[in-house]
């Protein structure tokens, strides 16, 4: 039996990619106002404390605007986030 998506027939069977974009997930972008981040190693800390919750795969923070987004394969957990910004040192005053 041969792998191939090919039938015998010349055609072309979809179902493995059908598969393949059923399974994808879904990523999330969320931005939060944070106060209190003024250089780099705040910035460190908070891309590191964020970004080691579950469901997060991405952290971008712009210093200058006090913009964190929050890059998830789902909706991000508001308290959650709040709590660990804030046991950082810093002030989530709420969604940008």
């Amino acid at each position: 039996m041969s792998s191939s998506c090919c039938s015998t027939d010349g055609s072309c069977s979809t179902a493995t990619a059908d598969r393949a974009t059923a399974t994808e997930s879904v990523t999330v972008t969320t931005t939060y106002a944070v106060s209190g981040m003024t250089c780099g190693h705040c910035k460190a800390t908070l891309t590191k404390v964020i970004g080691e919750l579950d469901g997060v795969t991405g952290v971008d923070i712009d210093l200058d605007t006090g913009r964190v987004t929050v890059i998830g394969t789902a909706e991000p957990d508001d308290t959650l986030i709040a709590e660990v910004v804030d046991d950082a040192g810093y002030e989530l005053t709420g969604r940008a």
